[in-house]
Formats: C-alpha cells, sequence, structure tokens
C-alpha cells in the first residue's frame, strides 16, 4: 500500500488528508479492520515506538495505552496481585497469569482508566487470545502491533461492530535518519531522536544515597522511555514495572509533577480496601464506575455518598474515604521512581515528589540550581540521577 485515504485530519474541516511515504514506497503497515483517522496513525506510530523501546531495554512484552500523542500509562509484562487485579478490574480474566502481555495490557489499561477510556493501544508483542479478551471489553479506538493470533484478530474485529481500528506494522520498519513535518507552510527537519535509554544511562548518581536497586533501574527506564513519546513539559511516576502518573503538556514543571503525582495517588487509592469493596450496582458499566470511583476518591465522596445519590451507584451506602485516611495510606507507599524529561529548576518538585512515595529520580540535570535539588534530594533520603539527555517531545 503506497498512501492511505483518511477521512479528514486533525478536525472535519481539514481535507483533503492522508499518509503515505515521501519516497513513494509502500507503507510499513496493514490494516486490518477499520478505518483509522489522522489522529489515530498519530497515535499508533508514537505508542509502537514506545513499546518496542521498552522491549528492546527491558527484554519483557510492553504494552501503552495513548490518548492525543501522549501515553497515558505504559507497563512490561509482570504479573498482578490480586489486588492489582481488582484495581484494574481484570480479577475475572481467563489466562491472564498465563500471559505476559496480557499482564502489561491489563496494568497500562488500568492505570489511568478515566484518560484510557477511547485510547489507541500499542502491542510490543503480538497480540494472544488473553491480551485480546481484555481489550475486547474496553472503550478504545484502535490497536496497533507487529501481528495478531488468528483467534485473537477474530475476537478483535468484533468490536464496534466490525470497525475496530486494527493495524499491523512491520517490525523490521527502520525509518529514516532524518524526519520533517511541516507548520504554516514551513518544513522543519531534525535528525530522529534515537537516543538509547538503558541501564547505562543512570550511572551518574549525584546524591548521598547512591542505592539502586534493579526494580527501580527498571522502573526509571519505564519512566524515562514514556517521556521520550510524551508530549513536553512532562513528568512520570513509576512503580512495579508500569507508569502511575504521566504530567503531560505543561508549561511549568511544578505543574507536571502536581498533575502526574496526582495521578499516581489515584492510582494508589484505587487499591485501597474502600475503593476495591466499593458495592457497586451490577448493572453500572465499567465506565461509570471509574467516574464514579474517581469522584469517590478526589474529594467529592459527600456527593457520591449523599442521601439521594448513592442509589444511582450502590447497592448499599458505602462510607466517605477521608481525606485524613487517604493520606494515611499514601505515607505507606514507597520505592516510586520519577523520571522528568528536562532539569527541575526548584525544589519544589522534590518535595511534590516524596509526598507520593518518589525514592529514585533520574532527570538531565543542568539547572543553575541543581545543588539546591540535589540537597532537597538528600533531605529526603532520595538516590538521584543525571542522565545528561532532555527528552522533549512535540
Amino acid at each position: 500500500m503506497k498512501e492511505f485515504e483518511l477521512k479528514y485530519g486533525c478536525n472535519p474541516n481539514q481535507k483533503p488528508a492522508k499518509i503515505y511515504m515521501a519516497d513513494g514506497g509502500d507503507l510499513p503497515i496493514q490494516i486490518l479492520s477499520g478505518r483509522p483517522g489522522y489522529i489515530n496513525f498519530l497515535d499508533a506510530f508514537n505508542s509502537w515506538q514506545l513499546v518496542k523501546e521498552l522491549k528492546e531495554a527491558l527484554g519483557l512484552p510492553a504494552v501503552t495505552s495513548f490518548k492525543h500523542v501522549s501515553p497515558t500509562s505504559a507497563a512490561v509484562g509482570i504479573p498482578l496481585s490480586p489486588e492489582l487485579k481488582r484495581a484494574c478490574f481484570v480479577d475475572d480474566a481467563e489466562g491472564l497469569d498465563d500471559s505476559p502481555l496480557a499482564c502489561a495490557y491489563a496494568r497500562a489499561r488500568g492505570t489511568d482508566r478515566m484518560c484510557s477510556f477511547g485510547d489507541w493501544v500499542a502491542l510490543s508483542d503480538p497480540c494472544d487470545v488473553a491480551t485480546a479478551r481484555l481489550l475486547k471489553r474496553e472503550v478504545s479506538d484502535g490497536i496497533i502491533a507487529p501481528g495478531y493470533d488468528p483467534e485473537a484478530l477474530e475476537i478483535l474485529k468484533t468490536k464496534r461492530k466490525g470497525n475496530y481500528n486494527i493495524v499491523q506494522i512491520d517490525p523490521d520498519y527502520v525509518p529514516e535518519v532524518r524526519e520533517r513535518k511541516q507548520v504554516f507552510g514551513i518544513t522543519f527537519e531534525q535528525g530522529r531522536n534515537n537516543f538509547r535509554i538503558d541501564r547505562e544511562l543512570l550511572g551518574n548518581i549525584v546524591t548521598k544515597n547512591r542505592d539502586l536497586p534493579e526494580t527501580a533501574v527498571r522502573d526509571l527506564i519505564v519512566a524515562l522511555i514514556t517521556l521520550k513519546y510524551t508530549q513536553s513539559n512532562s513528568v512520570c511516576y513509576a512503580v512495579d514495572g508500569q507508569a502511575i502518573g504521566v504530567g503531560a503538556g505543561q508549561q511549568s514543571r511544578i505543574h507536571c509533577t502536581r498533575l502526574a503525582g496526582s495521578k499516581a495517588d489515584t492510582w494508589f487509592l484505587r487499591q485501597h480496601e474502600k475503593v476495591l469493596n466499593l458495592p457497586f450496582r451490577a448493572d453500572l458499566g465499567r465506565p461509570d464506575r471509574d467516574n464514579v470511583i474517581d469522584g469517590y476518591i478526589n474529594q467529592n465522596e459527600e456527593d457520591v455518598c449523599a442521601e439521594g445519590n448513592w442509589q444511582k451507584y450502590f447497592t448499599v451506602r458505602p462510607e466517605p474515604f477521608t481525606r485524613e485516611e487517604q493520606k494515611a495510606f499514601l505515607a505507606t507507599r514507597q520505592g516510586v521512581a520519577l523520571g522528568s524529561d528536562a532539569f527541575f529548576p526548584f525544589s519544589d518538585n522534590i518535595q511534590r515528589a516524596a509526598a507520593s512515595g518518589v525514592k529514585y529520580i533520574a532527570e538531565p540535570g543542568g539547572s543553575i540550581r541543581d545543588d539546591a535539588v540535589i540537597a532537597c534530594a538528600d533531605a529526603y533520603g532520595m538516590t538521584m540521577c543525571f542522565t545528561g539527555m532532555r527528552l522533549f517531545h512535540h
């Protein structure tokens, strides 16, 4: 296929629209179902790069959930605890424990379920049946993978009345070294960001605490590769092989850190027994449950649990989840990794990170206030690496 005509560009008024290879060659994809749009393909090609790099860096199947050209999360295929399965709504999933790819999908899709609603999914490995079954029951725009098990493909083709967007990419495709795009009729050209993120990048530890266990190395690599494909400015919290809070596209670094930290806190609080045991009505759909959980956690529990309201969601009226209870629970969450796509200009970022259990940090360094940032990290007993490499993505 030399080119693919799109219904329209970013918006319905932006016509005509298509994707094609500038050299006239064949596109490195096959469209197996549906008709992906302009933004779908932006998500598809960015997300594929992310999972491909994660797999190469860590040797584990990787999955990411994308919305509007930024990841909501990314994860590698590590088994889920019983509590984590319940928090991700996959405790009833058939074959989950036997599929590392399905575990990665459950983590990536389950991290920020509100932002993942209507997402684009990328898999590092061919889609298997267990992963397809999980994906079938979620609201999603499409998927890109290097292949599909025949039965998995048939399962996915039943989504959206047979119009689910399914893209297969050639895993051996290597793009040109230079990339170009146009803005306002002007062509921009730059070298592709082929910078390799791996264990060696974390060798420059600048804090007094130099302890960096392999689990932290893994989580920092997850965070940094996630940031490489996140709209800047961006900050990512990661733990247990998955990104648990992504702050994307903010003009201020501290707003990135706060946004990502808030998402990480919500992720942790979803695993509290009060949330796991919410007595939902059987007829309340998964997206509605996500909305209710978000309100219950984020200090709207009085409204969610109020007389006259709770009957819409629950079989019995649940107890409120107080701010004091949340704070006490979050204080038990430790060992979180944090990556930043550019240096922290002020120590307020470190203080906010500490509130969400951050113990390990990777950032480029290079600020005139590096000494103050390092001193703040030392005060919290953190281990911080200076990577020397900015990861802006636009």
